[in-house]
């Protein structure tokens, strides 16, 4: 009975590490599994370290991570693999990025596999990554494979870029909106209220809900800040626990719109990596797994943890999405067709594509309604401070003219 030491991630994504006995190294591999644990790294305990395992901090820029598996691919296409690498650590300018590739390049002289390299810098390599890597090796199509990376990781920085491009407009629109109607309640309206103090005559029900709210605005606005901080921290401190951040994230898919939107943009993320993995002939159950940290919404996540454990029991991909009731109802029809076609690596890509095409449009449509909304609740609440102002003085001018 050999030991080993092995590096995993568990079902919910999380770094598990220890040592284990098993006669083989399958057999240990085997032995995580029934323990929900997938291996990033597993080798016998006995290893001696060399000092090149001593790990790089901080991480790869993702546009860094892109550029270097692009120039990976194309060169290791054509040159001895650490030839490849020699030549892009040697263009490399951020001293970072630099020191990063070389651990990895050194390790590479060394004798050591690839993908064994990048596990000294696993912040820039994460754990999907250097098993796609690993595969790549295996199965001696290790270009093909980075080419597949590099697409991937393009389309996932686009994907983003579309996401963050999109929300930027009204974001930043109810930032200054909330603030003008701020400035107004703190600056203007306690100024005039002023001068209505002496009137001596009983002012109308809005302007003094205005005046109150003004007055709170402008002696309690610390107040308020703290409040708002402190339940911002309070938040942030309850979407740390499990069963509180599994709640909160199954709540956010019940949503109309916004429910929509995380289970395809989740949806496609999934099916993209899934469908290069297939292609990579990885296995399923170890896609899923490690597609897991991947997953921003944990009630996704804890979904595809299931249909991972479904099909290392037996079940179909199309079974195991259907049972999970979680992935879009095209999504699945299209695996179905890919399994019993035997095209299953396409018809996920496919998917993928479809479902970002499908998060483009309601993001279209959504903004749409958005960017109005946030303009109308501006100019509504412009408009009553307007109204408190000046029902006070048309009602002076009233008395007078009486």
């Amino acid at each position: 009975m050999a030991d080993w030491r092995y590096e995993a991630l568990d079902i919910a994504g999380r770094p598990r590490a220890g040592r284990l006995a098993a006669p083989t190294q399958e057999s240990a591999r085997a032995d995580l599994l029934e323990r929900k644990l997938f291996a990033t790294k597993l080798e016998p305990a006995t290893a001696v370290a060399t000092p090149t395992e001593t790990r790089i901090s901080g991480k790869l820029k993702p546009s860094a991570l892109v550029l270097f598996t692009r120039q990976l691919a194309t060169l290791a296409s054509v040159a001895p693999l650490e030839e490849a690498l020699r030549t892009i650590v040697r263009q490399t300018e951020s001293e970072h990025s630099k020191a990063v590739l070389a651990s990895v390049h050194g390790a590479v002289v060394e004798g050591r596999r690839l993908s064994d390299a990048m596990t000294l810098a696993p912040g820039s390599f994460p754990p999907i990554y250097r098993a796609m890597v690993a595969a790549g090796e295996g199965a001696g199509t290790l270009p093909a494979v980075l080419e597949r990376l590099a697409n991937l990781l393009e389309r996932q920085a686009e994907l983003k870029g579309r996401v963050t491009s999109a929300l930027a407009y009204p974001a930043a629109l109810a930032i200054v909106a909330t603030l003008a109607v701020a400035a107004l309640m703190a600056f203007v309206v306690p100024t005039i209220a002023r001068q209505f103090a002496d009137i001596g005559q009983t002012l109308p029900l809005l302007t003094r809900i205005v005046m109150a709210l003004s007055s709170g605005l402008a002696n309690f606005w610390w107040l308020i800040m703290i409040v708002i901080a402190g339940a911002a921290a309070l938040f942030t401190r309850a979407l740390q626990d499990a069963e509180f951040r599994l709640r909160f994230d199954a709540w956010l898919l019940r949503l109309p719109m916004v429910g929509r939107l995380l289970r395809d943009l989740s949806a496609a993320r999934l099916a993209r990596t899934l469908a290069m993995m297939v292609a990579s002939r990885l296995p399923l159950v170890d896609g899923l797994m490690l597609t897991l940290p991947t997953i921003g919404n944990h009630a996704i996540r804890a979904r595809v943890a299931d249909m991972a454990s479904d099909i290392r029991e037996g079940a179909s991909l199309t079974s195991a999405m259907k049972r999970a009731a979680v992935l879009p109802p095209l999504l699945v029809a299209m695996v179905a067709g890919g399994e019993s076609a035997g095209r299953l690596d396409t018809m996920l890509e496919r998917g993928a594509e479809a479902l970002e095409r499908e998060f483009d449009a309601v993001t279209r449509t959504g903004l749409a309604v958005l960017e109005p909304a946030i303009i109308l609740v501006m100019g509504g609440a412009v408009a009553i401070i307007v109204l408190a102002i000046l029902l006070p003085i048309l009602q002076l001018e009233t008395l007078a003219g009486a």
